[in-house]
Order: C-alpha cells, then sequence, then structure tokens
C-alpha cells in the first residue's frame, strides 16, 4: 500500500461498490467509480424484419415478419455466450471484452430465460403480433428489471419500408395520397386521400382500422372511394344507427352512382334466402346495428369484403348485442368510422379496435391491466407510449383545429350564456338539494350513487323550467331565467335571419320548447328525436336544409348529435348541457362540418350560481375531470364525499332573480 491509495481484491471491491458507496457519502469521503462499474440493466432487443415473401401484397394475411430478439448491457448487445458468462459469474463484477462491468447475475439468468422465450413464442408474427409484442415489451419490465425492449427494423431487404412506417404508427404526414379511383364521382381533399391510403395499405396486411377524424370532415366519401376501388369482389356492409341509413344511401347515389345499394330495414325487409340472393345481387348492403342483431344468423353466412361500422360508438361496449354482432361477421377488413374513439374510457377504444382487429389488443383485462389503469389512474406516461405505439397504426385521427386540413371552414365561436333563477326555480332547487344532504349521509354504495344522480337529474330539469321537473302541464311563461335567456338568443336570431339548431337531452324539454316557440314563430319548429320515424326525420332534415318552414330545429341530443348534415343553420344551442365535451362537440358538428358557409355561434346556456356553473367550470379548467365524464356526463360525480358535493350542489343567493 502506497500513501493515499489502497489496493483491494474482487470480493472487496464487490462490498465497496454494493454498501461502501453510501457510507463513503455519508462520511464525506467522495468516490470515482469508473463508468464500467456503475451498475447497468439488461434491456431486450428486437429486430424486425419481413420475413422472405411477406412484404406487402394483395393476399390478404400473408405479411408475415422475422423478429430477432437478442439483449444488450447499455448499448452493448451480447453474444448468448457473453450472457450465459455473466448468468454464471460467482461475484457482481466480470471481465468482459477486456473491461470489467457490473452486473447481477440472478438479472442476467432471468433475461436468459426471457430471451429463449420470445424466441420460442415470438420469431415469426403478423404485423398486429408484433405490434403488440412490441407495446408488451415497451411497458412491462418484468421481477427481472429488464429494460423494456425498443423494436427496431432491420434493413436486409428493401421491402422493409413499410414495416417501418408501421412500427412508426403511419402518422399521417407520412401517409401517401391515393388517387381518387375510377368510378368515384367526386376530388377527395387532400387528408382525405391519405385516409383512402391508410385504409388500403392496412387493407393489404389484412387488418383493419378505425377513421377517427372529427365529425364533418367527409368520413362517409373517404370510406365509399375506398369501396369503390376494391369494386368487384364480394359486397360490403355498412353498420349505422338509423338517422345515418338514408345519408349512406344519398352519399352512395353521389359518390359511386354504379354501386347497387340495398337498404336491409324494417318489417318489410328480405330475410333468410331472400336476403342472401337479394345480397348477391348488391355492392354495398346498408342497414343499423339493431336490424344486423336481429338478422347476424343470415348475414353471418356472408362473406364480406370490408365491414363498416359507422358511428362506431355504438359498438363501444363489448358486452352489447351490436358489439357481439359485429365480430360475428365475416370480412375481408373491417373499418370502424367515429369521431369520438374515446367518449369516457378508454376500455371504449380497446373495444371498438377488437371488433375490427380481433385479439390484437389482447383481453380486455389484459388491456386495463397494462394501460387503461395505468394511464387512467396513474398517469403513466410509459403505459401511454406503449398503447400509443400498439394502436396509432389503427387510429386515424384529424381534427377540425387544424385548419391546414380544411383552411375554407369558417370559424367557430362559443359562447356560455348565462343566465339566473326565478324564485320559483331557487325554491325548488333549494328543497330538493336539503332532502338530498339528509339523506347522502346514510346511504352507501349503489344506494347513494342512485341517489347522486337522481338529484343531480332533478336539480338540471328544475334549472331548465320548473314544468319539466313539476311534469304537470303547468303553463311556462315567466317561471325560467333560462327560458328568459333563450327567448333573448331567438330575438337574436330572428332579427339577422339566421337558422339554429337547439339540443337538449330530454324528450320533455323539447316538447315545451316546440310548444313554446310555436306562438312565436307562427308554426311549431320539428323536433328530431328517438320516437321519430325514418321517413319524417327525413322529411325534417330536407325541410330544414332548405331552407322551409320555421328557423329552429330542435333536437334530442342522444337521437339526433350524430350522423346529421345540417349545414343551414349558423347557430347552435346547447339548453341544457350534457357535461360531457365529446358529446356537446359532435352535436355541434352537425352545422360545424364541410360545407358550412357562414360563421358557426355555439351557445351554451348555463344557470349561474348552480351546479351548472361549477360544473361547468370544472370541466374547462381541468382536463382530467373532462375525461372522466360518463355516459351523461355526471356518473363521476357519484365518487366525491358529501362535503364536496354540498359545496358543488349548493345555491348562490345571488343568482336569484325576482321573477315568479
Amino acid at each position: 500500500m502506497h500513501r493515499g491509495e489502497v489496493e483491494l481484491d474482487l470480493d472487496e471491491v464487490v462490498l465497496l461498490l454494493t454498501d461502501g458507496l453510501d457510507l463513503c457519502d455519508h462520511a464525506g469521503a467522495p468516490i470515482l467509480v469508473p463508468t464500467g462499474l456503475v451498475r447497468r440493466r439488461l434491456r431486450l432487443t428486437a429486430t424486425a424484419t419481413p420475413a422472405e415473401g411477406g412484404g406487402v401484397s394483395s393476399d390478404l394475411g400473408t405479411a408475415m415478419v422475422d423478429v430477432d430478439w437478442g439483449l444488450a448491457l447499455g448499448d452493448d448487445a451480447l453474444s448468448e455466450q457473453e450472457l450465459r458468462e455473466l448468468a454464471d459469474a460467482k461475484s457482481g463484477l466480470v471481465q468482459l471484452r477486456g473491461d470489467w462491468v457490473r452486473v447481477d447475475a440472478a438479472q442476467a439468468r432471468a433475461a436468459l430465460d426471457q430471451l429463449v422465450d420470445r424466441r420460442r413464442k415470438s420469431s415469426s408474427l403478423s404485423p398486429a403480433e408484433l405490434l403488440r409484442a412490441a407495446a408488451e415489451a415497451l411497458t412491462s419490465s418484468g421481477d427481472d428489471e429488464l429494460e423494456p425492449a425498443i423494436m427496431e427494423v432491420g434493413d436486409h431487404t428493401s421491402s422493409s419500408g413499410w414495416l417501418r412506417d408501421l412500427l412508426a404508427g403511419l402518422p399521417d404526414d407520412r401517409l401517401a395520397e391515393a388517387d381518387e379511383p375510377a368510378g368515384f364521382e367526386g376530388t377527395l381533399r387532400p387528408y382525405q386521400r391519405r385516409a383512402v391510403g391508410w385504409m388500403q395499405f392496412l387493407g393489404r396486411l389484412g387488418l383493419g382500422g378505425c377513421l377517427a377524424d372529427d365529425m364533418g370532415l367527409g368520413k362517409t366519401p373517404t370510406t365509399l372511394a375506398h369501396l369503390v376501388g376494391r369494386a368487384g369482389g364480394p359486397p360490403s356492409l355498412v353498420l349505422c344507427p338509423l338517422s345515418v341509413v338514408h345519408n349512406w344511401e344519398a352519399e352512395t347515389a353521389r359518390f359511386a352512382p354504379h354501386l347497387v345499394v340495398l337498404v336491409v330495414h324494417g318489417p318489410d325487409r328480405p330475410a333468410g334466402p331472400d336476403l342472401l340472393q337479394a345480397v348477391a345481387e348488391a355492392d354495398v348492403v346498408v342497414t343499423t346495428y339493431g336490424t344486423a342483431t336481429r338478422d347476424i344468423d343470415t348475414l353471418e353466412m356472408i362473406e364480406w369484403d370490408v365491414v363498416v361500422c359507422d358511428e362506431a360508438q355504438a359498438i363501444k361496449n363489448h358486452h352489447t348485442h351490436a358489439a357481439r354482432a359485429v365480430r360475428r361477421l365475416p370480412a375481408r377488413q373491417k373499418l370502424a368510422l367515429t369521431g369520438t374513439p374515446v367518449e369516457n374510457r378508454l376500455a371504449e377504444l380497446w373495444a371498438i379496435l377488437d371488433a375490427v382487429n380481433p385479439g390484437m389488443l389482447g383481453g380486455i383485462t389484459w388491456f386495463r391491466e397494462h394501460f387503461a389503469t395505468p394511464i387512467e389512474r396513474g398517469d403513466d406516461d410509459e403505459a401511454l407510449e406503449g398503447m400509443r405505439r400498439l394502436t396509432s397504426p389503427f387510429v386515424l385521427r384529424r381534427t377540425k383545429a387544424d385548419r391546414s386540413l380544411v383552411p375554407d371552414l369558417p370559424d367557430r365561436i362559443e359562447a356560455v350564456a348565462w343566465a339566473g333563477l326565478t324564485r320559483e326555480q331557487a325554491g325548488l332547487y333549494q328543497a330538493v338539494l336539503d332532502d338530498f344532504l339528509a339523506e347522502a349521509d346514510v346511504e352507501d354504495g349503489m344506494k347513494r350513487r342512485g341517489l347522486v344522480l337522481a338529484t343531480l337529474t332533478r336539480l338540471k330539469q328544475i334549472c331548465n323550467h320548473p314544468a319539466q321537473y313539476l311534469a304537470d302541464g303547468s303553463t311556462i311563461e315567466g317561471r325560467s331565467g333560462k327560458l328568459a335567456r333563450f327567448d333573448e338568443l331567438i330575438d337574436d336570431l330572428l332579427e339577422s335571419d339566421e337558422r339554429a339548431l337547439v339540443f337538449t337531452q330530454y324528450r320533455t324539454m323539447g316538447e315545451l320548447l316546440a310548444d313554446h316557440l310555436r306562438a312565436r314563430l307562427g308554426e311549431r319548429p320539428a323536433f328530431l328525436h328517438g320516437g321519430v320515424p325514418r321517413a319524417r326525420r327525413e322529411k325534417m332534415i330536407e325541410r330544414f336544409q332548405a331552407g322551409e318552414g320555421p328557423p329552429l330545429q330542435i333536437v334530442s341530443l342522444k337521437a339526433g348529435g350524430t350522423g346529421l348534415n345540417l349545414t343551414a343553420a349558423s347557430r347552435v344551442i346547447h339548453y341544457d348541457r350534457w357535461w360531457n365535451p365529446a358529446v356537446e362537440d359532435q352535436a355541434t358538428d352537425r352545422a360545424w362540418r364541410i360545407g358550412q358557409q357562414r360563421t358557426v355561434f355555439v351557445h351554451k346556456l348555463v344557470c349561474q350560481g348552480t351546479l351548472e356553473e361549477r360544473i361547468d367550470t370544472l370541466l374547462t379548467e381541468k382536463k382530467a375531470l373532462a375525461d372522466r365524464a360518463v355516459g351523461s356526463g355526471e356518473a363521476w360525480l357519484t365518487e366525491m364525499d358529501t362535503d364536496d358535493l354540498r359545496a358543488l350542489l349548493s345555491l348562490d343567493p345571488s343568482s336569484i332573480g325576482g321573477e315568479s
């Protein structure tokens, strides 16, 4: 030993590195450690290359990928022999390639086992299996603390480009624009042509996807261009809500008039052998989710080319009959169309993508464990990145906020239209609130949840109008501050000679508004709700779009918030709030969409000093709460304790006016 130097044997160096560094730091004695002796974690490596003859082809399902799994220490790739040396090490220090490195032998043994398992199970994969393997490797490090693998693309073949694009998530700006096919009557915008190219790309791999463009960006003509490009083979099937059936008929006649369209709906529709014969003579079959569910035994006997699920939020719950029916339909490709692939929970995204690519995202339990729960409850960025890696190739999402897509789309201006309460409204509001608070402390579980939801509904109805809450057929004049504010908006509308859509989530309130407006407009405005027959619904839309009749169209938010083109309206009034931004935006997009020539003004009626104002503020300021909004946007409130609910629901006396 020389002055200022200490010689240590191997075991003493290991002891210093495991326990001594902290002790020396505590004693104020700094130690410089060579980088090789700082413990480095092992990580999986994966290099994917298209299998021989397995590039993108017109033969569905033939594209396979070879994956070469390996292990690396830091940035240095290890041979299997080197890994075995690390696993067999008697201490934590091993001389590797002339340098001393510090590793955990137990970790090395676990890594070797995982490498063998990966090579055995995942050496040849379909594109969907490859993406799932990449996401699994990224999000799960396991008990052995392996670094997640980064999937790379090998350059061994000139056909690797499509694989690199797939792993990159098929970003919109890198998608090739497809030309409008022969027989398509129309000109697509550049972003629509990219979407057609995306559909074609996935189709050649035997994969489906979800076109999740904002409402109004033209998903229907985009999809029709894709179908026209595949015409000549088996028929395609379009599933949609009843409100959209006529739209598919009309749009097909406009953009693809040579395609034979068969609408299957109603009591007189063909069934059994007659249905099979009728389908054989058609190019495109359009039916509703409900009809498809009832006729699934016949429909599943047909080998479809493309199955299109329009307004695909109808299958966001995988337990529903509609979602199960979609899974039973055989098809070369399945596509989902929806402006809101996630309305409330990430499980909805799983349900839609699992319907178009069965098994790609694993089971719902696996998806929740790896992605939904960590992201929704833990804001886990790693899980979010893993989910994006797995799903982004199959979800094409563009929004109207990107003005480069539709530079000619006019502005949309939103504003809250504040209203006060009449004394009658305030008295009813406070009475319901007092009853709730008296019961809330003694109820728990599902009973308390039901109590909260029922109370919220009652308070919202009171804010709308006492006549809606009391349901006693009483007169409505002069009893609601919100109705008075609504009348002011209508005055401005009539003076400016504009047309408007009025949305309410309550059929009763819609009827009250229609009756109320009859005297002001000289004619009762049309009210489109779930009980309106198809023929009458289409007549309502045509008349409103033609500028005939009253300048107002009242619409039930749930029944008419999707699948309608009502660009004759340049104003939108949300009489009551759904408290789910995605649902409200879908409704607004009935007017703010391609074809709209004027700025769209959106008025959201809110009673100040009530739950309406406070919840609106919460959802505006806290995106996390908006993302958790469920159903009618109220269920998340049931998780609050009674004190929080009391503060949220309490009535501000300054909101009360002097009427009634």
